[in-house]
Formats: C-alpha cells, structure tokens, sequence
C-alpha cells in the first residue's frame, strides 16, 4: 500500500512547516506549497528529504494570482499519482481600519484566506474523493477583530465554507477547521503589554505551541468519523 500523501498551503514557515514536518514524521509525503518564501521551503524539503528519500517535493504558486487550478493539480498529482489530505493553511493577515480599505487589500484577504481553498478544495475533490480522504482548513477563532473587518469576513466564510462542504463532499470526502488561539505572536511589533493582556485572557494561562495545532490536524485526519468539525485550539480562550 502507498503511503498518504499530503499537500500544506503555506508550509514553507511557522505553523505551515510545522505541519509539514508533523505529518512527515507520520508516514506522510508531503507536498509543501509556497509562494515567496523559496529559500525556507527549499530548506526544508532538504531536511525532510534528508530523513527519507523522495518524501518531499515543492509547488510554487501565487494563490491569490492563479485560475489554473487544474495545474495545481496536476503539479501535486506528478509525484506520487494521488492527495489524501489537503490542508488549507496559507493566509495574509494585516488590519484594514475602515477609511482605508482598498481593492488590493481585499482581492489579498478574500483571495488567500477564503478564495484559495474553496477553489483548491473544488480542484482537489476527485482525488480526495478516490482516497477517502480528508480537507483540513485552518481557520482562526469566529470573534471578529477590530481593524481587521476583510481578514475577519474572509475567515468567517471559510468557517462557513467548511460546513458547507462538509455537506457535499460526503460521504467520501470529510471537512474539518482548526481555529488557533495564540499560537505564534504576529509578526511585527506587538508590546509586552499587549502579549501579558491576551495570555490573562486564556484559561490555560499560556501560549500554546505550532506542534498543538499539527497534533490536532494529524487526529482530524485520521478521524474516519468527524466531518463538519471547527476544533478550538486556544487554551480556552473561546470559553469567554
């Protein structure tokens, strides 16, 4: 039997190669998606190919650019004929303070954070569907943030878009979200009191961890029986 292969938008950095390198560790092959981030996802392919022979291969694209899905496709489909798990991982993330919202702004959020994976999950689901296997969306909590009303709509719809094709790609396809908490701070300045305000925040009192999110993706997609599933990994920060 073949092993499982899947593909991770976004993997070459943070939680994307963390990911990539949980699910290798696993047994997977891994198909790391990246779009600028070359030298990091050439690094980390080496790595992983390092630890196993022809387990790792590269694939470049813009999503928030492409309308060839159907080379995406195929791009992934080259290596090792098949995709058991897609995981939607790849995402812009900046305010947008109202007075200042402009089209590029929008076509970047909507596209990457909500555009992306349904047109990735439509070109996708044929192979999905002869595997079995699984779409993973990795979402953020459903609290809309202030300054940042496009990032907030464009996830909020694809929390909705996970429902929605939880319901239609069954029963050969399941469709789950994973909505972080504070896992990695955001890149950029945030203060030590804006860091000690959000952790006072957490029931659990801490930050979680990038490996939390890839141990919780790794169930989801060994969970021959949970479809339609948004998973809070946050330290109870959702509890309110």
């Amino acid at each position: 039997m073949s092993q499982p292969v899947v593909l991770v938008t976004g993997a070459a950095r943070r939680i994307g190669a963390v990911l990539a390198r949980h699910f290798h560790s696993s047994g997977y092959q891994v198909v790391l998606h990246y779009n600028r981030s070359h030298s990091e996802a050439q690094s980390l392919c080496r790595d992983l190919e390092t630890i196993r022979p022809n387990s790792a291969a590269l694939l470049q694209a813009d999503l928030v650019q492409t309308t060839d899905w159907h080379a995406l496709l195929e791009q992934s489909l080259s290596h090792w004929g098949h995709v058991d798990v897609l995981i939607n991982n790849a995402s812009s993330f900046y305010p947008t303070p109202i007075g200042v919202i402009d089209e590029d702004a929008w076509q970047d959020l909507i596209g990457s954070n909500l555009r992306a994976p349904l047109f990735l999950s439509q070109a996708f689901a044929p192979t999905l569907k002869t595997a079995k296997g699984s779409i993973i969306n990795i979402i953020d909590s459903n609290k809309p943030l202030k300054r940042y009303s496009v990032y907030s709509i464009a996830k909020a719809g694809l929390s909705t878009l996970t429902y929605s094709l939880a319901k239609e790609l069954a029963p050969e396809i399941r469709v789950n979200g994973i909505a972080p908490g504070s896992i990695l701070w955001p890149e950029g300045n945030l203060s030590e009191e804006a860091k000690t305000n959000m952790l006072s925040k957490i029931p659990l009192g801490r930050q979680g961890e990038a490996k939390d999110i890839a141990e919780t993706a790794l169930f989801l997609s060994k969970s021959a029986y949970i479809t339609g599933q948004i998973i809070n990994v946050d330290g109870g920060r959702s509890l309110g």
